[in-house]
């Protein structure tokens, strides 16, 4: 069942990207209850198992319904492009208690039986007192799922996103949309972006715009929806999912080690996706001082360039980069 955005004359100029530490938060916490969509994940969930047996996510878990209403103010659009979660949790914990009462009614409703557990009892019996216990909560599981792995995420993220902007850029709203994800189908002739997604909905966008969320955790589903107040936003599968919990050394042909040395070698490797400094070092394991002298050394040979994104300068092959890169058989 199609969820539909209809896009008035001013919407198509206010549409952003955006990543968000407390989304993908959330998202993981689902995926630790949800078979179905590990299977990228394994490493990460043999990483994390054992703190994760520590923290008793039930009461987030209670507001997960299968199919449905899931509360908005937990996870509600990101403030800002760069935003921290220590700004979003802050935003989460200023909800009106009010919204907060029925956002937790409409998602207990969706899973028979919810309300009437002790813990759904209470979380309606006392909407603020649940409020300040489910932030609590959330601020756990980031530190324990999400915060060590970080880096490693964001630089996921920031790619897809400097990816798609180049997209909008290119070819406009259209391309980029169709692009997205298979989900997405935009009718010209209406303005309308249809999501195949759970449920039938119409939403005007009246001018606020639309977030297109990257997300890591979300991965198969798009999740679209975030009622008044809140923002109208898409969430969708970034790129490169598959190869995110790969060590970038495995992915390293010998013999383009043996030409460039093997650090130099793995740094290149690993810029299957645009990334910063920061984020290959910590993705292979080596200072940000020793990964910086490889990209200089590579930029110059004419195998990256470079773009500032935000705070932070992007690295990518050239083409001279992405031969070298992936036509490097290695000898039987």
């Amino acid at each position: 069942m199609p969820y539909h955005l209809r896009f008035g004359e001013a919407d198509p100029l206010r549409i952003r990207f955006a990543i968000s530490p407390l989304w993908e938060t959330h998202c993981a916490v689902r995926v630790l209850a949800r078979p179905r969509q590990q299977g990228y994940h394994l490493p990460w969930l043999r990483r994390i198992a054992e703190a994760a047996a520590g923290v008793d996510l039930g009461p987030l878990q209670l507001l997960m319904p299968l199919r449905g209403h899931s509360p908005d103010f937990l996870y509600p659009p990101p403030i800002g492009p760069t935003a921290t979660f220590e700004q979003e949790i802050a935003a989460v914990r200023e909800t009106d208690p009010a919204l907060v009462l029925d956002d937790v009614r409409r998602a207990l409703a969706e899973t028979p039986g919810a309300a009437g557990t002790a813990e759904g009892r209470r979380m309606l019996a006392d909407p603020a007192g649940a409020l300040a216990r489910l932030a609590a909560l959330l601020e756990r599981a980031w530190a324990v799922l999400i915060e060590p792995e970080w880096p490693r995420l964001r630089a996921l993220l920031e790619a897809d996103v400097a990816y798609h902007s180049r997209r909008l850029a290119e070819g406009g709203l259209e391309r980029l949309l169709s692009e997205l994800h298979p989900a997405f189908s935009w009718a010209e002739e209406s303005s309308t972006l249809t999501v195949d997604y759970h449920g039938e909905h119409v939403r005007a966008l009246d001018g606020q715009g639309l977030v297109l969320l990257p997300s890591v955790f979300t991965w198969p589903d798009v999740v679209s929806g975030f009622d008044p107040p809140w923002q109208p936003t898409v969430a969708y599968p970034a790129r490169g999912i598959g190869a995110l919990w790969t060590e970038a050394r495995d992915r390293t042909p010998e013999a383009l080690a043996r030409l460039l040395g093997r650090a130099r070698a793995d740094v290149l490797c690993a810029l299957e996706e645009p990334a910063g400094t920061t984020a290959l070092a910590h993705r292979l394991g080596l200072a940000p001082s020793s990964v910086s002298a490889h990209l200089s050394v590579l930029r110059a040979a004419g195998l990256l360039g470079s773009r500032r994104y935000g705070h932070q300068v992007l690295y990518e092959r050239t083409p001279l980069g992405i031969a070298l890169a992936v036509s490097q058989p290695d000898p039987d």
